[in-house]
């Protein structure tokens, strides 16, 4: 059952909301990226729940969230979430209870979800018929199997643990184009979340009609969100648009192969910035080869973004991928998109040299990385084999 509560305008600092506006309880697994998200619900008036550890949770309760946004033509500003209309509280995994909410959101790396924990309250997910929202760059195996002339059962090899997405009806899974670039500042605290790149969530429809109806009133909601500073209502960016075609979020993929992997050399890594400047041609080239790759399973040109509009982004992108900085910070588990699209292009009788170059740099850094935490193990400590991430999404 849907928990509907009326939600009064609001008034000094803060958003101006449709009068009687609906809300719901999500729950969103990841304090960190989950948080952006998060942000644009609470000003949209929404109950907010992040699922993070035990340390994170008391700091949000206490503190709130933080998340900063470049706004055009304006000086930055701060979203903090003690001055929002909605709610918000954090908690640790074993607390969740996923029957009580609305929509789950699935905002952490897809190497976190087998984590002690997560593991459980994902299988407790599973077992309930709630709609959820994946924000991965790694599509949910599930989501995939919405996906017409896929061989999914051949794709497991690319997740960390594929067993967790057994129980999972695909018909109440959607996916949302992670396109948003954020990040949380070394300096700051872990209620910090930096926007570089203040994009959109573009999300497919689910199956049901009861399920888009909700994301649809979920995406209004944040359109009509205004945050008033100084008696001024300011527009923040960062919408979630929901989209009748199951292949609008598959144009991460063209992104990810052109910047967030070519991060990954095989002794060191660069920004993304450079990953796609350094040679713009041929950057071209290969996102082409990943929007065709999106085109054989279905997906039209209107579904994808543009090279010229990608290049313009990733100007601004001065860092290396998360991938690539988990990768170097010694992580033996990373999102594998770039083994899932080797393995879809496989399927489709096509492949790219670029794309199996950065197949062999991330095998072989891992199979390094795992070495090195073989020796540092105690002998008698059983191998757990899942590690925490540089900048881990559960947090």
């Amino acid at each position: 059952m849907m928990h509907r509560n009326p939600v009064k305008n609001q008034t000094g600092p803060g958003p101006s909301q449709r009068e009687n506006q609906m809300n719901y309880r999500i729950l969103i697994l990841g304090a960190s990226y989950g948080s952006l998200l998060g942000s644009k619900l609470l000003m949209a008036g929404h109950r907010v729940s992040l699922v993070c550890t035990a340390p994170t949770a008391r700091l949000i309760n206490r503190e709130g969230t933080q998340v900063r946004f470049p706004l055009r033509d304006r000086a930055p500003l701060e979203l903090d979430s003690r001055r929002l209309p909605g709610t918000l509280d954090a908690l640790t995994p074993d607390a969740a209870d996923p029957r009580q909410y609305d929509l789950i959101v699935l905002g952490m790396q897809e190497a976190q979800y087998g984590s002690a924990g997560v593991r459980g309250l994902m299988r407790r997910i599973a077992r309930t018929p709630k709609p959820c929202l994946a924000i991965m760059n790694m599509p949910p195996l599930p989501y995939l199997r919405r996906l017409p002339g896929l061989f999914v059962d051949a794709l497991e090899s690319c997740y960390t643990d594929p067993e967790l997405w057994d129980g999972f009806d695909p018909a109440r899974i959607t996916l949302a184009s992670p396109d948003p670039q954020a990040f949380r500042p070394p300096e700051a605290a872990k209620n910090v979340l930096q926007v570089g790149l203040p994009t959109n969530f573009k999300a497919a429809r689910f199956e049901s009609a009861e399920h888009n109806a909700l994301l649809r009133d979920i995406e209004a909601g944040i359109e009509a969100a205004r945050y008033v500073e100084d008696g001024v209502a300011l527009e923040i960016p960062v919408k979630l648009k929901v989209h009748d075609s199951l292949f609008v979020p598959l144009a991460k993929w063209p992104m990810l192969a052109t910047g967030n992997y070519r991060c990954i050399r095989r002794h060191d890594m660069i920004p993304i910035r450079e990953a796609v400047h350094a040679d713009l041609e041929r950057s071209r080239r290969i996102y082409d080869w990943t929007a065709g790759l999106c085109m054989s399973l279905g997906a039209e040109p209107g579904d994808l973004v543009p090279f010229d509009k990608y290049a313009k982004a990733a100007e601004g992108l001065a860092k290396p991928s998360s991938a690539a900085r988990a990768l170097f910070g010694g992580a033996q588990h990373i999102e594998r998109v770039d083994r899932l699209l080797q393995l879809v292009a496989w399927q489709q009788g096509s492949e790219c040299a670029v794309l199996e170059e950065i197949v062999g740099f991330v095998d072989a850094r891992l199979e390094t990385n795992r070495a090195a935490a073989a020796v540092r193990q105690p002998p008698s400590t059983p191998q757990l084999g899942f590690v925490r991430l540089p900048e881990p999404a559960l947090a």
